[in-house]
């Protein structure tokens, strides 16, 4: 598939998801452990968790197929272990960077690296036959527990306050302002909010200094809140959190920004898996990244 048609494919299917009211970001890994980073999907053969776009395309194609497994590889990857793609099945398309160096009109002197996408295809464990047991049989779950999730957002050092009917970030504070947790429907609720208000805090010009206007103009804040809620689904599959994330009051504005820019979902989730290994650095959990 060429890269312009997986950047169409990918956004018409996900403002599909979200004109129903599902963004396929909520909730979809309840399924089986494969990394130590809980469950993100992963390449099985590699051991490495996958990043940015390729997330939530991996999480819908679970999804949609009903897959009980988070883990992918390529056909000759299944190879190498002596497996095989069963006959018939089709795979998912996926990106990866590929760095290219880019030479001045003169000399190497001007030369610059630039990054392009390259699109590749994985298949998922159940689509594959004959891989070693120890491979084909994923761990059980083992939950965090809620001192395990507040020794994780502790490790950040962000100023979290509580009070008021509003969870927003204040940059000009450097402070996130949260309701009281009686206020929430439940703990996950809670947890999926807080890290959604530290997707935004990662972005402050002192940290990751993440400045959309240039890219995305007047649609920089329901960019930005789209990156926020990225980077709150994909802590809380690492996490194990079944919270619900903050979506409905955004989805509209997430449909027009995707209709009219179909690179926007690509660029919000590589700032969300960037903005999400920033937050794991505090504990050293950052991802290994399989692109």
């Amino acid at each position: 598939m060429k890269i312009d048609d997986l950047y169409q494919s990918v956004t018409l299917s996900i403002i599909a998801d979200l004109e129903a009211g599902v963004p396929v970001w909520v909730q979809p890994w309840k399924t089986k452990k494969r990394t130590s980073l809980g469950l993100l999907p992963a390449n099985l053969a590699t051991g490495r968790t996958y990043s940015g776009i390729n997330i939530p395309v991996l999480w819908q194609a679970a999804k949609s197929a009903g897959y009980a497994d988070h883990a992918w590889m390529t056909f000759q990857q299944a190879l190498a272990l002596d497996a095989h793609v069963r006959k018939g099945e089709k795979g998912t398309h996926i990106v990866f960077t590929k760095k290219l160096l880019v030479k001045g009109d003169d000399d190497d002197d001007n030369a610059r690296q630039i990054s392009m996408l390259r699109g590749y295809t994985v298949f998922n464990v159940s689509q594959i036959d004959g891989l070693p047991t120890k491979l084909a049989t994923p761990e059980e779950v083992t939950c965090p527990t809620e001192d395990d999730i507040d020794r994780f957002i502790a490790a950040t050092k962000a100023e979290i306050r509580h009070g008021g009917s509003r969870a927003c970030f204040v940059p000009a504070l450097d402070i996130i302002q949260l309701p009281a947790l009686s206020a929430f429907v439940n703990i996950e609720s809670y947890y999926a909010t807080k890290l959604h208000e530290l997707g935004h805090w990662s972005g402050h010009d002192s940290r990751l200094n993440r400045d959309l206007k240039n890219r995305f103009g007047t649609k920089a804040y329901a960019a930005e809140e789209l990156i926020a809620e990225l980077t709150s689904a994909f802590l809380c599959a690492h996490l194990g959190i079944n919270g619900e994330l903050r979506h409905a009051s955004y989805i509209d504005n997430w449909i027009a920004l995707l209709k009219e820019d179909n690179r926007a979902i690509f660029t919000a989730a590589s700032k969300a898996s960037q903005a999400a290994d920033f937050l794991r650095s505090f504990t050293a959990e950052v991802r290994t990244v399989e692109e």
